[in-house]
């Protein structure tokens, strides 16, 4: 496997579009139910524990960019073969792709879930998931840039509903957050943990790196996009817990819906089967990311082409939303999302970190070597 990706010129795209791609893998069935995960450990002040989390991804990012700037065209997948070899390199990989693949079982059988809480009790699993992997296998055939197309359209159709947190904000009692820093410092790091797998997605980096344009650009649409998120689940945690009182939000499992169906209007009883349809907009782009990352590491790894890979994938999938119904199954494959993404995302870049450095260093060792013996 080759170090640097060598792609088309017609696969690539400006890093502005990096913000859309990163935004929309943040955003997605995590941020439902965050403000009673982060409740129930950090209680009101897990406002706090969400800017502790940004901070620290903020770090993360920065690492990820100058890994990534180490070399001419790299992902991760050719940096890892580079640093420790052929089948390290290849295991390592292949524990992203696995990653992938539970993170996507994960949101499939998560919004499946919810379709069928809020909306159709009956409905049968392989309707919905064959409708939504349909979509993804329509998209993904297309390629990087469809998939980049549909991540920024899909931003903009679903911006409509922050309108539907007006309603909730003029209800709000400032008095739920008294007294501040009750919670311990302990308590605030285990908020923060727990907004890992809302906050996952700016991994994404490490893949598409290689078809961005203008690279230099990179840091700073990442950093916007995670500053976008962080608001958006800042504000979200916020307006839930000052609403709702404790035992309202710690009995909810996803109290960001009971948000937004607060709004009624005279013409329509039920807004919140509107809210879950309109959702779908806000998780396809979760799961058209998540699927070409699939065939990309696939392909980079073990040479299949994307299109194999792709069907693949999407039969098995398919196979676990039709055997998955379970809420506490359900639960442990995103727990297992969760633990396994914590060390990939938030710990492995300080770890590649050393690494990184010692092989440059090798580097210039050995070019200066060759240019005194020449």
């Amino acid at each position: 496997m080759e170090i640097n990706v060598k792609k088309k010129p017609d696969l690539e795209f400006r890093a502005f579009y990096v913000f859309f791609l990163i935004a929309s893998m943040q955003i997605g069935v995590g941020i439902l139910g965050v403000p009673r995960i982060v409740y129930l450990e950090a209680e009101h002040d897990g406002w706090i524990s969400i800017l502790l989390s940004y901070f620290y991804i903020v770090l993360v990012v920065w690492t990820m960019v100058y890994i990534l700037r180490q070399y001419k065209n790299a992902d991760i997948l050719g940096i890892q073969v580079d640093l420790f070899g052929k089948w390290i390199g290849k295991i390592l990989g292949t524990i992203y792709l696995i990653y992938f693949t539970i993170g996507l079982l994960s949101i499939l059988i998560t919004y499946i879930e919810v379709v069928k809480v809020y909306i159709f009790p009956d409905m049968d699993n392989y309707i919905l998931g064959g409708l939504l992997l349909i979509l993804a296998i329509y998209t993904v055939l297309g390629g990087i840039r469809i998939v980049v197309g549909v991540c920024f359209i899909f931003f903009f159709l679903t911006q409509w509903v922050h309108l539907l947190e007006i309603q909730p904000i003029l209800n709000f009692d400032i008095l739920h957050f008294q007294p501040v820093l009750k919670a311990s410092f302990y308590e605030i790091v285990s908020g923060a943990k727990s907004t890992s797998y809302t906050m996952m997605g700016f991994e994404l980096l490490f893949f598409i790196y290689p078809f961005i344009q203008n690279k230099q650009k990179t840091n700073k649409a990442t950093q916007t996009a995670i500053g976008y998120s962080t608001a958006k689940t800042l504000v979200l945690t916020v307006v839930a817990v000052g609403y709702f009182s404790t035992n309202q939000l710690t009995r909810r499992e996803w109290p960001v819906l009971d948000l937004y169906k607060l709004q009624t209007f005279s013409f329509l009883e039920r807004f919140d089967y509107v809210i879950v349809a309109e959702w779908m907009m806000v998780v396809i782009p979760n799961i058209v990311i998540l699927m070409w990352l699939i065939t990309y590491s696939a392909k980079r790894l073990f040479q299949i082409s994307q299109k194999t890979t792709l069907y693949i994938v999407a039969i098995i999938l398919f196979i676990c939303t039709i055997l998955i119904s379970d809420h506490f199954f359900i639960q442990k494959i995103i727990d297992l999302s969760s633990a396994i993404g914590f060390w990939i995302v938030y710990v492995y870049p300080f770890l590649l970190l050393p690494w990184v450095w010692i092989k440059n260093r090798s580097r210039k060792r050995k070019g200066n070597e060759k240019h005194a013996k020449a």
